[in-house]
């Protein structure tokens, strides 16, 4: 048994007149639509400090990419706290939660064991937790919030749980369908619901929990109003009010110009921008970004797809690419400098493999592609046996960034003889298409099973889920990895899943994704707001941040400040 421990940039001058008249429609409607109610909601009490909001000095407003709405409420079931924005649900509690570190802690749980054969999974909870609404939260409700969960997420992949019941008031057990030995990640992103209050009709958008904080108003395409719950069983909130604006980040950024936010999401597109009164906060992420290649020549597939590449199969192009890459050239001069190389899906995390990484040598990828015989042409484009070395290289359409990335990638292979056209696609079509062609993809997770998605291939296929790659050897020791009855133990074999010294997924071994960058995700931060440490942020820019919102807290300001 186990036991936890531990790019087309935009443009805009402040002086410039369409900047100014954009500025006044901002206000103008955000005063009409009443968007920044939340801190008008009341004035500060006797003695209390202000924010520059004039909102009370336990209070914050956040404006968020309308993405971060979530679309079907505030329902595990259904998403919230899990998917592409993976946080802590905030509303309901969760049995675990993920450390600075990325190691395990508790919420509810008390404790936690697996079985030998990592086939049941026994978790203690506490037993002084109520809902909102006063009633008790027990085992049952952590039964019933899971089972419904397997039912009906289509965010998650709980294939790997059969059942979960509730063995007396404070212990649940679970009862998994194959070993899942990063069982605890799952735990720290499922909040608990009540079985007597829920309704999946209307859950969503009346949610009942017992965490850090209660929805007290969603006026949906505009802002979320978040009370701390008097009657946490955790420490009390800092933070008592917490407002989310969900605006554009053009809009987002006018805003806080105006003085009307506190936090306010933004990218590099903005860097170089000043705002008086707000520094620019930057916080390191796995928000990757890289290119797919794939691994096998080119064929047509049984739906009549197209799958393969006669240029990427070749492995000896695949790591030329790697390796020609010069990624901090990327972070200068599409990122403006707030981003950091990556060299994996997880760099940096406890089960990232060092191995990853290389140096930037655009001399040894030339050599690698004399090497497997793409000799250059007299047109600058190399050659082998009639194949030309072509990349058509996809990015995600109304994405400046993307765009941006890829066509400076483009500009580096170019210089190596490898030919590049770029074109933006919907991801309705993207996924397809990346059968074939280098799509670039954002990826980046709390859980090693980031891994396992990219690379481990579909049981009754030869081929992984997003690009066609097999290797029975890096598939073996994630098998091992999940099976594991030692949590931190089968981080080594996640290690050696990306190398083991003989194969692997990278630069010595197969390379069939390059990773470009790790994204900082920028924000604009009022003078003053102390914003608790950050755990390294996974892709999505938003709900991330404020996982310890409760922690946040206001500096006492001078008189002449």
């Amino acid at each position: 048994m186990k036991k936890s421990s531990t790019i087309q940039y935009r443009t805009g001058k402040k002086g410039d007149k369409p900047w100014k008249r954009a500025v006044s429609v901002l206000l103008g409607t955000a005063l009409s639509l009443g968007l920044l109610a939340g801190c008008q909601s009341g004035n500060a009490s006797a003695g209390q400090t202000e924010n520059n909001t004039g909102a009370s000095a336990d209070s914050v407003i956040i404006a968020m990419d309308p993405n971060s709405e979530p679309e079907a409420g505030f329902d595990p079931a259904y998403g919230w706290g899990a998917g592409e924005h993976v946080h802590e649900p905030l509303i309901q509690s969760t049995l675990t939660v993920t450390n600075t570190d990325l190691t395990i802690g508790y919420d509810l749980a008390t404790d936690y064991s697996v079985s030998e054969d990592g086939l049941t999974w026994t978790v203690t909870i506490r037993d002084d937790v109520n809902f909102t609404d006063g009633e008790p939260l027990t085992a049952e409700d952590v039964a019933f919030t899971y089972n419904t969960v397997k039912e009906a997420s289509s965010v998650n992949d709980f294939t790997m749980l059969d059942s979960a019941e509730a063995a007396d008031g404070t212990t649940v057990v679970f009862h998994m369908t194959r070993p899942f030995s990063i069982w605890p990640y799952t735990m720290a992103i499922v909040g608990i619901v009540p079985e007597h209050a829920y309704d999946s009709a209307s859950y969503g958008s009346n949610p009942i929990g017992s965490g850090r904080y209660i929805l007290k108003q969603w006026d949906r395409g505009q802002q979320v109003i978040l009370e701390a719950n008097p009657d946490y069983y955790g420490y009390a909130p800092k933070m008592k009010q917490v407002t989310i604006l969900f605006m554009e980040e053009d809009a987002a950024f006018l805003a806080a110009q105006a003085g009307q936010v506190d936090v306010a999401y933004t990218s590099a597109t903005y860097s170089d921008q000043k705002i008086d009164g707000y520094s620019l906060a930057s916080y390191a992420s796995v928000d990757n970004r890289g290119f797919n290649l794939p691994a096998v020549s080119e064929s047509t597939d049984s739906e009549g797809r197209t799958v393969g590449n006669d240029f990427t199969s070749d492995v000896l192009a695949r790591r030329a690419i790697n390796i020609g890459v010069d990624r901090q050239e990327m972070i200068d001069n599409v990122l403006n400098g707030y981003g950091s190389p990556a060299y994996s899906v997880c760099d940096g995390l406890p089960w990232y493999n060092e191995a990853s990484q290389v140096e930037y040598d655009p001399e040894g990828a030339a050599a690698l592609l004399d090497e497997a015989g793409w000799v250059m042409g007299e047109d600058g484009i190399r050659e082998k046996d009639g194949v030309k070395a072509e990349l058509n290289l996809l990015y995600s359409t109304g994405d400046s960034v993307r765009q941006a990335l890829t066509a400076d990638f483009a500009s580096q292979m170019e210089e190596l003889g490898i030919s590049c056209s770029l074109e933006g696609v919907g991801w309705d079509t993207a996924y397809d298409r990346a059968l074939s062609e280098p799509l670039l993809w954002g990826w980046g997770a709390h859980t090693p099973m980031e891994l396992y998605n990219i690379y481990h291939t579909i049981q009754g296929t030869d081929s992984a889920e997003y690009s066609p790659y097999s290797n029975p050897t890096v598939d073996d020791y994630m098998d091992q990895a999940l099976a594991s009855s030692d949590l931190e133990e089968s981080y080594e074999l996640w290690k050696l899943a990306q190398w083991d010294g003989t194969t692997g997924v990278t630069q010595d071994g197969d390379i069939p994704w390059v990773w470009l960058v790790n994204i900082d995700h920028l924000y604009w931060v009022r003078d003053g707001l102390q914003v608790a440490e950050q755990k390294i942020h996974p892709h999505g820019h938003g709900w991330s941040l404020v996982n310890n919102v409760d922690q946040w807290t206001w500096k006492e300001r001078n008189d002449d400040h």
